[in-house]
């Protein structure tokens, strides 16, 4: 998931903000559209591929 919303972003044509942003501002969007009906494993996946896109754009996680 994570690659593939790499890939997306950095081949988007509409350059408002990085790549690395524009892929988790897909993943929070995602997130939040679906809200309290997302399924915990939804989630837990998104929250996997957003710590892979931290990893594939060598940003540290804020996470301890």
């Amino acid at each position: 998931m994570a690659r593939s919303l790499k890939h997306s972003a950095e081949r988007s044509t509409r350059k408002k903000s990085s790549p690395f942003r524009a892929a988790m501002s897909m993943l929070t969007f995602y997130e939040n559209r679906a809200g309290r009906n997302l399924p915990a494993i939804r989630k837990q996946a998104i929250r996997k591929a957003k710590e892979e896109l931290r990893q594939l754009y060598g940003r540290v996680s804020h996470r301890a």
